[in-house]
């Protein structure tokens, strides 16, 4: 066995990673970039590195920097974790070169399903299911687009060298075929450096099912059962559970032994995933290899008992394994979830900012992976993830119910985040009953996208409440600095009624409260009714109209930061009428989210219509398009190509076609 490792990642796998090794007695090396020198996996690694600044293309993606801080360090191995270089097959050649063991599979065998194209072919030639579609060399954009008449739209564009959901475009009409093309492209070589494009058939509501494989270089390779990763966004994995519900066993066991035949026919190594679709009719098809350690690798080991990050520095160091596939059995049921800094209210454009409050839940059957702390900063630089939470449980809906409860136990401020949502998909009558596609989140919106706290009336009730009976309120604060000391937003009027203004974000709405008895008549507009408001530490227990609340709240330079399923409202006592957000009214185009400018698509006075892209910005390695919302001529424009902008900050300017005339 190894005596140390180097671990070229960051975060929460690098993180998870360290505490297997330690736990097998093996010391580790961390690399970080600028924006990580205090980070979590800097913290419990033995020793630590510095690669370059943030960009990960100057850190994180610099083959020579991590080969040197391995040499400079003793470390026999280095882990790639996922993402960044675990699939390049030049690293892991680079490190066979250099004299370090690569904990993953060789360079040739990344090469072979490192192409999505010739993947493909290989998997033909195994016997295993493909799905109808294009995966040559030829990528003239007049050839692809005739492959893509052939198999017939709706199709699907992938990157040929990657993954991830980047590179990708679903493309239903022809029309829509050009412009997703060059996206796609342009995606695919930020992310691969390589433009390359395979299509597909897109297949109507097909499940996404995956295969966990583990082979050592004696011959023996095993599958660890199987995955469901149905529920997407962007074409991203939000929700994993082990085993796929609804299979049958004779599915599940084809499934495994296709999956095996992948691994033996390009004499595989390691851990590594094969992803399929399954349609309605239960026949699978070949997606792609991971030939890598999954970001939801942990949902298959709750329900195996295996730790996969052991059993990869085991096969690495060039031990067998040590069981065959009937040693394997299913034990209960397994479900993830992905807690993504992003909005699930604005399409899921990611958020950056810094974590004031960042509390994970606990509980029996709960685990927890994560790189963050409260104080830490999600940057733009890199992927938006902050942590998965797993639940495990003797069936699938004891799995559910503990993560669901779990999440709403979540406090998370600083940055907008997808917590609420998730509560809202693990309670979903569909997702209980095993209803699952990479369209869930499509077809059950409206649901999804129902938040507990689009009624802002009880928040409201709570702030004005809480400003009255906290001795830091507005009423008898003697701390001119408190957030709830500014009389502006306070006021007593006749009969004991007190009147305030709250805030929620950048709405403010006037709260009038009457003693009354144990509690307190309201009025908010044409609203009335009755409230109390019972406080505990960082509980509060709200009754209104005979219906009961609980919260969780902290307090926050402003207000209070207020919890409620999951779901993160900042309240405070309004000090001023918040000034209009142009971005909403059609005319001020404004960064949805700290990025950076790829292309501008127009030019000062161009005439644009409703649909028109004007700019392209990319956060997180996603790329997202601007669009014109009305009809109109270019007035202004702020930026240029390779700019960074600020949530917020204005880029173009739109004026009526007859302005100025």
């Amino acid at each position: 066995m190894f005596k140390k490792i180097l671990i070229a990642n960051r975060g929460e796998i690098s993180c998870r990673i360290t505490r297997t090794a330690h736990r097998l007695g093996i010391r580790t090396v961390a690399v970080y970039s600028d924006a990580d020198v205090s980070s979590m996996h800097v913290e419990l690694a033995d020793e630590a590195v510095r690669l370059g600044p943030a960009p990960s293309r100057e850190s994180y993606l610099c083959v020579d920097k991590i080969i040197a801080a391995a040499k400079a360090t003793g470390a026999e191995a280095i882990h790639p974790g996922y993402g960044f270089l675990s699939e390049n097959a030049d690293f892991a050649r680079a490190c066979r070169e250099a004299g370090l063991a690569f904990i993953g599979p060789s360079p040739e065998s990344i090469i072979s399903m490192g192409s999505k194209s010739g993947a493909k072919t290989l998997m033909e030639k195994a016997g295993v299911p493909l799905i109808p579609g294009y995966h040559g060399e030829e990528q003239d954009e007049a050839f692809l687009l005739a492959q893509a008449r052939e198999i017939g739209f709706p199709v699907l564009l992938k990157a040929s060298a990657g993954g991830g959901g980047k590179g990708m475009r679903a493309v239903h009409h022809e029309a829509e075929f050009s412009e997703a093309l060059h996206g796609a492209q342009r995606e695919a070589s930020n992310a691969f450096g390589d433009q390359r494009m395979l299509i597909e058939k897109l297949l109507v509501e097909p499940r996404h099912v995956e295969v966990q494989i583990m082979a050592d270089r004696h011959g023996n390779t095993v599958y660890v059962f199987d995955r469901d990763c149905s529920i997407q966004r962007r074409h991203q994995k939000v929700v994993e559970e082990a085993p796929a519900p609804g299979l049958s066993p004779a599915l599940r066991k084809a499934m495994g032994d296709a999956a095996v035949r992948a691994a033996n026919a390009i004499s595989y190594e390691g851990a590594g995933t094969l992803e399929f679709l399954v349609d309605k009719n239960s026949h699978f098809y070949f997606m792609e290899m991971n030939t890598r350690l999954q970001v939801e690798h942990p949902v298959s080991e709750l329900i195996s008992g295996l730790d996969l990050v052991e059993w990869q520095l085991r096969v690495a160091s060039g031990e067998a394994l040590t069981f065959k596939q009937e040693d394997l059995t299913i034990n209960g049921h397994a479900i993830e979830v992905r807690l993504y800094a992003e909005d699930p209210d604005s399409g899921f454009l990611p958020s950056t900012g810094r974590l004031r409050q960042f509390g994970m839940p606990i509980g029996e059957g709960v685990r927890v992976d994560t790189g963050y702390r409260v104080g830490d900063a999600v940057s733009v630089y890199y992927d938006p993830m902050m942590a998965k939470v797993i639940a495990w449980g003797e069936t699938r809906d004891i799995a559910a119910v503990r993560l669901a409860d779990a999440l709403s136990k979540t406090c998370i401020a600083g940055v907008k985040h997808n917590t609420g949502f998730l509560v809202r998909v693990l309670s979903h009558p569909a997702f209980l009953a095993g209803q699952l596609s990479t369209h869930f989140i499509d077809d059950h919106h409206a649901d999804l996208m129902r938040s507990v706290t689009s009624d802002k009336t009880n928040p409201l009730l709570l702030g004005a409440l809480h400003a009255l009976q906290t001795p830091h309120s507005a009423v008898n604060s003697n701390d001119a600095y408190s957030p709830w000391s500014r009389l502006q937003g306070f006021r007593i009027a006749h009969h004991d009624e007190s009147v305030m203004r709250i805030q929620i974000g950048n709405e403010v709405q006037e709260v009038r409260l009457t003693p009354f008895g144990d509690h307190h008549q309201y009025t908010i507009g044409e609203l009335q009714g009755h409230c109390s408001l019972t406080l505990k530490g960082g509980n509060a227990c709200l009754i209104r109209d005979g219906h009961l609340t609980n919260f969780l709240l902290s307090s926050n330079n402003k207000g209070l930061d207020v919890f409620l399923h999951g779901e993160h409202i900042e309240v405070s006592v309004a000090t001023h009428t918040p000034e209009n957000d142009n971005s909403a009214n059609g005319r001020h185009y404004n960064a949805p989210m700290n990025g950076r400018i790829v292309s501008v698509n127009v030019s000062k006075g161009d005439s644009v219509k409703e649909g028109d892209t004007l700019l392209v910005m990319e956060a997180m390695k996603m790329e997202h398009r601007i669009r014109a919302h009305e009809d109109g001529v270019i007035a202004a424009i702020d930026i240029a190509a390779g700019d960074l902008v600020s949530e917020g900050q204005t880029l173009v300017a739109l004026e009526n076609g007859d302005d100025g005339k």
